[in-house]
């Protein structure tokens, strides 16, 4: 069965867009990730409910995809069994145990689609079948709310039919990129922990507010407004950073002033040197 067995294609656009409303989608792991993920694929319309199924060890996670309509099981070779694509969102060290336990029951007719931070397209590749079409994807948290950053990497058997399926189905969770292997681990670093990093900024400035007298409420709720705002702005006006700064900026003002603050106290320095940290720390992973 070919994954795209009912595709589309016009003379106004060559790319062959593939049908995916038969396709069967399922997940190992029933976390923030794959409930994000899954949101987004229902959100298309493209794909129903019926056609997902959801695993996991206990039933901690798997209600909330049951009011959606998604079934659910315990057993991971079900999953496998009833899928063609099989997403792996399960924590990196159980990748290994769960591949060794699907493996016999992988196919040809499988893409298995890893969301599991460090672990390499290599390694993947050598503990399924030969020939297995593997992909690795990087969302984070966002895409719970359609708001995601997801970049993928093919393996050495998946190619561009699978890229433009993954993009197809994913594309309502948010910016979907495709790019080398090379660029998971900083994306991780840049998207994957920077949420993190931005959750940190928005309660620094909530604070600041808070210190000059706003109430503490108020001043969360201005802070992640103010988040959201710029972000927009970022995201579609399409100017540079610098560019957008210096709109705030006037000469002598208070927006001056508090960047200076800002460059004193390392903020640039620190923030590039947060996603180092977190891109090194995804490559440790991967090694290990």
């Amino acid at each position: 069965m070919n994954l795209s067995e009912s595709s589309v294609k016009t003379s106004d656009s060559p790319a062959i867009q593939p049908d995916v409303s038969q396709l069967k989608i399922g997940f190992i792991g029933a976390g923030n990730m794959a409930f994000g993920i899954a949101q987004g694929i229902m959100a298309s319309g493209k794909v129903p409910p019926s056609n997902i199924i959801i695993s996991a060890p206990s039933m901690n996670n798997l209600p909330r995809f049951q009011e959606r309509g998604v079934s659910v099981t315990h057993s991971n070779n079900e999953v496998v069994d009833s899928s063609r694509l099989v997403f792996l969102a399960v924590k990196p060290h159980l990748i290994s145990k769960v591949l060794n336990e699907i493996s016999q029951n992988v196919t040809q007719e499988h893409v298995i689609v890893s969301v599991a931070a460090g672990i390499t397209l290599e390694t993947l590749e050598e503990l399924l079948p030969a020939g297995t079409r593997v992909i690795r994807i990087m969302p984070n948290l966002p895409c719970m709310l359609l708001e995601g950053a997801l970049l993928l990497a093919c393996g050495s058997c998946a190619g561009q039919e699978e890229e433009t399926l993954l993009k197809t189905l994913l594309g309502p969770c948010g910016l979907v990129e495709a790019g080398p292997e090379t660029w998971i681990d900083a994306h991780v670093g840049l998207s994957g922990s920077g949420v993190a990093f931005v959750y940190v900024f928005a309660e620094a400035l909530a604070d600041g507010a808070v210190k000059m007298g706003m109430p503490s409420a108020l001043a969360r709720r201005i802070a992640a407004q103010t988040i959201l705002g710029a972000g927009v702005l970022l995201r579609d006006t399409g100017k540079l950073p610098a560019e957008l700064k210096a709109e705030v900026c006037t000469p002598g003002g208070t927006t001056i002033h508090g960047i200076h603050a800002l460059e004193k106290g390392g903020f640039r320095a620190a923030t590039i040197g947060a996603v180092e940290a977190a891109t090194e720390r995804a490559r440790e992973l991967g090694k290990k």
